[in-house]
């Protein structure tokens, strides 16, 4: 029996993460990867991958990763490092580097958590992902968080701010996408595309843009934010992540703009892994 335990828990590790999937109380059961999810309007399973003890952790840096749009369109078998026992490696590898816990938080849609995926930066990937780190702090006695996130991920850690969390050390936004149509815009402008006014690079209207919601992040006068990118980032104009920089400070929040070095032909992602080494000197 015990063999046959290992052995399917080996295959659980390994099997492919399903991807845009709806929620399902029933199969939600992981019990050190999933977390069931209730909010005004939906509810959510939501896969994590912890790289560290989280267990009455003080500190835990929380990462999000950036948008997926060509890997959701993949068969999940097909899809790099789409396994709990690849996205524990990554969390485990980023928690050395760190010297601080490390918990990936799959976005709707991705890695195991329900959701579609198409439907990004809509509130209720947030709220969703909001809700996640609620559950967290309750099965963990997690203190606080930091949060770490990149372009699309970046957004999700701004917009957490937006819906007014105390337990947040400070918020490490690399690449972040703010002014959500006006980017798009620019976007399509650049690739010579069509003008659709009032969408999101998704095709959406109404996005949930936290550059809109600055008033809804609560007062902290010792929590440290940092936008971080590249100016001749080709995905995240830097001009709209400098206008993100300048609303928090307006608004009287510890902020600081970081410019930095940026991988050629997008410059889209950031040399020297500034993010983690940003979020682990925070969480120190």
């Amino acid at each position: 029996m015990a063999c046959a335990s290992w052995a399917q828990a080996f295959d659980d590790a390994t099997a492919p993460l399903p991807w845009n999937t709806r929620a399902d109380r029933a199969t939600c059961t992981e019990p050190a990867s999933a977390l069931w999810v209730e909010f005004a309007g939906g509810t959510a399973c939501m896969r994590y991958f912890a790289g560290g003890t989280l267990e009455r952790a003080p500190t835990v840096i929380v990462m999000f990763h950036g948008d997926r749009t060509a890997e959701m369109h993949r068969a999940p078998q097909a899809i790099a490092g789409n396994t709990l026992a690849a996205k524990v490696a990554q969390a485990r590898a980023m928690s050395k580097r760190a010297a601080v816990p490390v918990v990936i938080v799959a976005r709707p849609g991705t890695y195991g958590s329900s959701g579609d995926h198409g439907q990004r930066r809509q509130a209720q990937e947030f709220m969703a992902l909001n809700g996640a780190l609620d559950e967290l702090r309750k099965r963990y006695g997690i203190g606080q968080f930091v949060l770490l996130g990149h372009s699309g991920g970046a957004t999700a850690a701004a917009a957490l701010l937006t819906l007014g969390r105390t337990d947040v050390k400070c918020a490490v936004m690399t690449s972040g996408a703010f002014s959500l149509v006006q980017r798009a815009q620019m976007i399509r402008q650049s690739k010579g595309l069509p003008s659709k006014p009032g969408r999101d690079t998704n095709g959406l209207l109404h996005p949930y843009d936290p550059a809109q919601h600055i008033d809804g992040i609560a007062v902290a006068p010792q929590r440290q934010l940092f936008v971080i990118g590249s100016v001749d980032d080709k995905v995240a104009p830097f001009a709209l992540q400098e206008g993100f920089y300048q609303a928090l400070r307006r608004a009287g929040h510890p902020v600081q703009l970081i410019k930095a070095q940026g991988v050629p032909k997008a410059f889209h992602q950031l040399r020297n892994d500034i993010g983690l080494k940003t979020a682990a000197r925070c969480a120190g």
